[in-house]
């Protein structure tokens, strides 16, 4: 049964960042700020509109205009904001849905992780933000009382070791947000963050035993891991006048995950992990911590 539209975007106009294909959270929030009433243009790297499947979704917004822009590029970008007012006009959100790390994707450990590529996703996953809002403004593309939301992570505020560099470009991302929001509350224009839970996306398979962080967070999440369609639904009420007086939030759209401790049926699992040696070990615990859980101090 097709979500029911309250209207929450008519007249509003607006870019979405990294949309590649329909795991994406940028896709489905596309889709739900279609759903709402709002004339979108989506963006990504040239390489991603030809491999990806953006221009699917160009099709389902009413052929929406599809923009090339690397985010870490300040010419694109300029070239981007222009494009969008020609066919827009002035824009009254942006969405920026945007990540990357090649440690990550090359699996290079935190602790060794090469500088040149965590630069790279300092860039692209965090600094990118403040390039997009200072384009935004240079073109004069972005209107007054317009609302800017980025995609973070719960790992930006506590260590997720899979997340890798990740979590710092997430962190940069969180503090761009409040800088701006203080810096454009005279012009209403609002900036927060989401942190997402964890949510199947191509971006996710990519981090090792996401799977297992996944199942984590489902076991000790109230009410379970989020849907990238909710987060859809969720960031639209962000774009939306009804949170007109919200800025410079990080906002968690995780289930509850963030602000709970323990659960009893995840304490139960990890009791039966730590019975044998074995268990300790396959669930990769060091073997330090394995010597104090199995010998704890009295």
């Amino acid at each position: 049964m097709p979500q029911k539209s309250y209207g929450l975007l008519e007249g509003k106009k607006g870019i979405i960042f990294g949309p590649l294909d329909e795991t994406s959270l940028g896709w489905q929030i596309a889709l739900s700020a279609h759903r709402e009433g709002a004339q979108l243009a989506i963006s990504n790297v040239a390489i991603a509109l030809r491999v990806g499947s953006p221009a699917k979704l160009a099709k389902q917004l009413g052929n929406a205009p599809l923009i090339a822009c690397d985010v870490s590029n300040s010419e694109e970008i300029a070239t981007c904001f222009e494009e969008a007012k020609a066919n827009l006009g002035q824009l009254d959100f942006i969405v920026h849905s945007v990540g990357m790390s090649h440690n990550i994707r090359k699996g290079q450990p935190y602790e060794n992780s090469r500088y040149d590529w965590f630069l790279k996703t300092l860039d692209v996953s965090g600094l990118s933000l403040h390039r997009l809002i200072h384009g935004a403004l240079e073109a004069n593309a972005l209107a007054d009382g317009a609302s800017v939301v980025a995609l973070s992570y719960v790992a930006a505020q506590r260590s997720f070791t899979t997340y890798s560099d990740m979590a710092d470009a997430k962190a940069l991302l969180e503090s761009i947000g409040r800088s701006f929001g203080s810096r454009l509350g005279p012009k209403r224009i609002r900036v927060n963050t989401v942190s997402q839970g964890p949510t199947w996306t191509r971006a996710g398979g990519g981090i090792d035993d996401f799977d297992k962080m996944y199942e984590y967070a489902d076991l000790l999440s109230p009410l379970g891991n989020p849907t990238a369609a909710e987060c859809g639904d969720y960031v639209v009420t962000l774009l939306s006048d009804l949170t007109r007086m919200v800025t410079m939030q990080n906002l968690f759209h995780d289930g509850g995950f963030a602000n709970m401790g323990m659960t009893i049926p995840l304490l139960h699992l990890i009791d039966e992990a730590a019975k044998t040696e074995d268990g300790l070990r396959n669930a990769g615990f060091p073997e330090e911590v394995i010597e104090r859980i199995r010998n704890p101090r009295k």
